[in-house]
């Protein structure tokens, strides 16, 4: 369980960073405190499900993404893979079997 917690703290900062947005801003962003968010970062304190969709909606990400970097994008492109790929295979493959 503790894995979990450190991935979400390093992403965390890793996609604060990336924004460029100080600890202070993601505060103010997610309506949290200044605190709170150094906290979390430093792992002295352990977030809210209601301040993990705070801080994934400041930072411009899904939920999921701050225990699994890349994870929507990750769903997003098996989909699209889905969605070009493997869907036309298979009605091809429908068609001439049938």
């Amino acid at each position: 369980m503790e894995n979990f917690f450190d991935d979400f703290r390093m992403n965390m900062k890793y996609y604060r960073e990336q924004r460029k947005l100080s600890q202070s801003e993601l505060a103010i962003q997610a309506n949290s405190s200044n605190g709170m968010i150094g906290n979390i970062e430093s792992g002295k304190a352990k977030p809210s499900f209601d301040n993990i969709i705070k801080i994934a909606a400041a930072l411009q990400i899904h939920p999921a993404d701050l225990f699994l970097r890349n994870a929507s994008t990750t769903v997003s492109n098996t989909k699209n893979l889905l969605r070009t790929e493997l869907i036309p295979q298979i009605e091809e493959f429908v068609e001439r079997r049938l």
